[in-house]
């Protein structure tokens, strides 16, 4: 199988520090594991245009990646982090005005 074919295969976010043999806390992966995808994600779309044709320089950067967002929440929190959105829109304000007219039929 090719590397894209091998990453098609993982799931979870235990299975690609597996894959890519990363030390992890499970503890830390339970609470976060959402919030590493999502952030190696992010960091993956950051390096596209970066990224090595070669198979072996592209599972380099693939690992490095993954440890740097797995790294993040070993050393801060999803809170912190702010990785999906509904923790960022917690700094603003969530109120709105409906008028009376506007909730009769």
């Amino acid at each position: 199988m090719s590397f894209e074919e091998e990453m098609e295969e993982l799931e979870s976010a235990e299975d690609f520090l597996q894959y890519f043999q990363l030390d992890y806390v499970p503890s830390v992966v339970h609470v976060n594991r959402l919030h590493i995808l999502q952030r190696f994600h992010d960091y993956l779309q950051k390096a596209e245009g970066e990224m090595p044709e070669d198979e072996a320089p592209k599972r380099a950067v693939y690992s490095k990646l993954l440890q740097r967002a797995y790294q993040d929440f070993v050393e801060s929190d999803a809170q912190t982090e702010k990785v999906f959105k509904v923790f960022a829109m917690g700094e603003a304000s969530q109120t709105a005005f409906v008028s009376l007219s506007d909730i009769k039929t």
